[in-house]
């Protein structure tokens, strides 16, 4: 059985996070800041490690509105 694609909040402080974020990619040119995103993705799909979570995952990244119940 897989797990589904949990998209409630679950960051104690994502206002830190997105701090973090933005200070990782300072000063980096856009190449860099590209590859850094890349390899946080493949890093993160990995702890993720559910193939039906990261399809889940795609599709609304895509398509935000892939995950409105309508």
């Amino acid at each position: 059985m897989s797990a589904t694609l949990n998209t409630e909040l679950n960051l104690k402080s994502p206002d830190d996070f997105y701090e973090a974020l933005i200070d990782t990619h300072r000063d980096l040119p856009e190449a860099e800041s590209h590859a850094l995103n890349a390899r946080l993705v493949l890093l993160l799909a990995n702890h993720i490690g559910d193939m039906a979570v990261l399809r889940q995952a795609l599709a609304l990244a895509r398509d935000p509105s892939a995950g409105d119940p309508a």
